[in-house]
């Protein structure tokens, strides 16, 4: 009797698949970030807002720049300090001395291992700045490196594709600002974020498959602190799901991108309940009048209401992003494998990638 050949991917469970798995860990992964953290996070605020720094640089490549893309509208939202994103080939390739008096560095990594964000890293610290790591790996070089090191705490992530990292990352950005700015709605917003993460990966995105089961392009919308998880999703679709998909701020969604609308055509909105999430609609309504597939998070409205296309939480706006993000995680899992993907091993990637 010979064994019966596997099943096409596409006819099995999702829910049997490492990044399912480790996506759902997100609440608990959380909960030991912010326990492992609290004194670092209130000594780091405290410093922070005795000598703020003129300016807070971020280094981080793929997942890790997308929630960096997060960290900087909520920093630069609650302290004032302007916020940018490192250029790491200038120090990689080009080998340019950094002056980087008064300046804070956040440094964000799963692994802390690649070359062109360990040479950045050590040039920001050589030229005056103080380097803050947030990392998963705490053996990691970039460990060793920090002034100051935030362990991201999310526990072994097997799947290629970074979940529960990921929205550690967002945490640990969170609960920084929360303690630089003295944010008491915030602090509570992230002390209830682990179980706020549990009810948002019990909610039902499955109605978004069948739009998107056969769709060759995908625009992802939001805004503010939302369009660094509006990166991360277009990168998961087109990492596990082999699905084009391109991220925008509702501000800039309206000028080219959208002489590529016409009927049909599926776009993701994420959209908070504030005054960031009003743009979102706005264009969400726009592009549904131009006869766009819709599928539209929203925070303003109760996730029980079934009055938007995907259930979302109401919670405060800066934490709306990061529920989002695990509700998605669960959708492009099952996604992939509705697409006959393997979402734990997408075609051409490896977990670290080693930049130089």
């Amino acid at each position: 009797m010979t064994n019966a050949p596997p099943a096409p991917l596409a006819a099995r469970d999702p829910e049997a698949t490492l990044m399912f798995s480790e996506a759902a860990e997100s609440g608990a992964a959380v909960a030991r970030l912010l326990a492992a953290n609290a004194e670092a996070f209130t000594t780091l605020g405290a410093k922070l807002r005795s000598a703020p720094p003129a300016v807070v640089v971020t280094c981080a490549r793929g997942s890790s720049d997308h929630a960096a893309v997060y960290g900087k509208y909520l920093i630069w939202t609650k302290t004032g300090i302007p916020v940018a994103a490192a250029a790491p080939s200038v120090v990689s390739l080009y080998d340019a001395e950094l002056s980087a008096q008064t300046t804070l560095c956040i440094a964000i990594s799963q692994s802390g291992r690649s070359p062109d964000l360990l040479a950045t890293v050590a040039s920001m610290k050589a030229g005056g700045a103080h380097v803050v790591a947030l990392v998963n790996d705490e053996t990691s070089p970039l460990a060793a490196a920090a002034d100051t090191l935030i362990a991201l705490k999310a526990g072994p992530e097997r799947s290629v594709a970074a979940t529960k990292s990921y929205i550690c990352a967002l945490a640990a950005l969170a609960a920084l600002t929360a303690e630089w700015a003295d944010d008491d709605a915030l602090r509570g917003a992230v002390a209830a974020l682990p179980a706020d993460l549990e009810r948002a990966w019990a909610l039902d995105w499955s109605s978004a498959i069948e739009p998107l089961r056969t769709a060759t392009n995908l625009f992802v919308i939001a805004r503010g602190p939302g369009f660094g998880i509006a990166n991360e999703a277009a990168l998961k679709m087109k990492e596990t799901c082999a699905l084009h998909a391109e991220s925008f701020s509702s501000a800039e969604v309206r000028h080219g991108p959208m002489q590529l609308v016409e009927d049909g055509f599926p776009l993701l909105a994420l959209a908070t309940s504030d005054a960031a999430g009003d743009g979102v609609r706005d264009a969400a309504a726009e592009f549904a009048g131009r006869g766009a597939c819709v599928l539209l998070a929203d925070a303003a409205r109760d996730a029980q209401a079934g009055d938007a296309t995907l259930p979302a939480l109401t919670a405060h706006p800066a934490i709306e992003p990061v529920l989002m993000i695990q509700s998605f995680y669960k959708l492009v899992n099952a996604l992939s494998v509705a697409r006959g993907f393997d979402p734990d091993a997408p075609s051409h990637l490896a977990k670290v990638t080693r930049t130089l």
